[in-house]
């Protein structure tokens, strides 16, 4: 390791510390009963990961369970053995919202139930942490923001980049300072999602799957194993790629050149190895244009090799290879300098979000910064379906 190379730990270690000292501090606090109760809607493969992330706060305790299948509660309860043992199951969200233990709700349901469900939470006041994509549909936005400033409750996004220590000394020390100069392209790319590309066998609904809860405000269709066990696949419970991917990736580029005015999208994409009735392209890219620069993505859930999910930032002064596992930048006069990451995301964004409710930190990822994120993601699934360029002001 040179003098160039160095470990971006001290941050994290501090942030780490510091939510230690915040939790001792708040278990001192009389009628706190030391924990902030949380229940899970969506036991799913984000909702265990964004579990796990919280059960190592020693401030958290999960004190309810909700999902809409059994042997999906029973697979979470075993994952969680330690953590869950004494936590009330449910099927529908509203036992959950209506047990008084409760302060905070990780929602991390299939994306077309995220509207429905947050405007539930905080309308019973109900801390959220919202898993990304913060809308299915860009009017359900109206509904949100109504119920978000219809109480004092915390609201978090699920976009951890923005908890990030190193993605946070990017954005003052090189954006901020202007190292890269006035950039021009921002390049994201992210592939290979094998979780989407299964071979999934046509099975009878197994009895304890509730289908019309999933279903929802979607249409009403007869139960297919594909459309539950990948709904990503399909429009009417994901928006694919350009929600699961975009959304992270145009949050970062949107927050770090302070900018969230894109003016024109276009997106092209299809099915070029996925066969089936799916309904969203297994491969795609897209451009927004901004007012002086371009955010190009590109993303496939196909093999394609790619061990560096990235942002990369092209400027007329340097570039900038942003990931979650650090940066490298590459001035055009001088050396790189590249900082790696240890620092868990998922921790890191739960924990801000502790804090938020503990202390009354403000949230890294509030409903700003999510529908934000949503607006060229919008653009973009418009441009898709429609095959035009989409204009900022003509989307619907």
């Amino acid at each position: 390791m040179n003098r160039r190379e160095f470990l971006y730990t001290g941050v994290a270690a501090a942030a780490v510390t510091a939510r230690a000292a915040d939790a001792r501090a708040y278990a001192s606090i009389p009628g706190a009963n030391n924990r902030v109760g949380l229940g899970v809607i969506g036991l799913g493969r984000r909702g265990t990961i964004v579990t796990d992330a919280f059960v190592q706060d020693p401030r958290v305790q999960v004190r309810a369970l909700c999902d809409i299948y059994d042997k999906q509660v029973a697979d979470f309860q075993q994952h969680f053995k330690e953590h869950v043992s004494a936590a009330e199951t449910s099927v529908e969200y509203q036992k959950l919202l209506n047990n008084k233990s409760i302060d905070a709700v990780l929602i991390s349901t299939p994306d077309h139930l995220h509207v429905q469900i947050a405007t539930a939470t905080l309308g019973a006041n109900k801390n959220t942490y919202l898993e990304k994509p913060t809308v299915h549909r860009w009017y359900e936005r109206d509904a949100l923001l109504k119920a978000a400033s219809s109480t004092k409750a915390v609201l978090q996004c699920g976009m951890q980049q923005r908890s990030g220590a190193h993605y946070m000394q990017a954005r003052q020390e090189i954006f901020g300072t202007q190292k890269l100069g006035h950039v021009v392209f921002a390049r994201a790319v992210w592939h290979n999602f094998p979780w989407q590309r299964r071979d999934i066998p046509e099975l009878p609904k197994p009895p304890g799957l509730h289908w019309d809860l999933f279903l929802g405000p979607a249409p009403k269709v007869p139960y297919e194993t594909s459309r539950y066990s990948s709904w990503r696949s399909y429009h009417d419970y994901g928006n694919g790629l350009l929600a699961d991917i975009l959304t992270h990736w145009a949050d970062v580029a949107q927050w770090m050149l302070n900018d969230s005015n894109p003016a024109t999208a276009a997106a092209l994409g299809g099915d070029f190895q996925l066969r089936g009735d799916l309904t969203n392209p297994d491969t795609v890219s897209a451009i927004v244009r901004y007012h002086n620069w371009n955010l190009n993505f590109e993303s496939t859930v196909l093999s394609v090799r790619d061990p560096h999910p990235t942002v990369f930032f092209e400027g007329t002064e340097g570039t900038l290879d942003l990931t979650r596992e650090g940066y490298t930048l590459t001035p055009n006069s001088g050396n790189p300098v590249r900082v790696v990451a240890t620092q868990s995301l998922e921790r890191a964004h739960t924990g801000n979000f502790i804090d938020a409710i503990v202390q009354g930190d403000k949230v890294n990822a509030p409903l700003q910064a999510g529908l934000a994120a949503s607006v060229p993601v919008m653009m973009a699934l418009q441009s898709y379906w429609t095959h035009k360029i989409v204009a900022r002001d003509e989307l619907a």
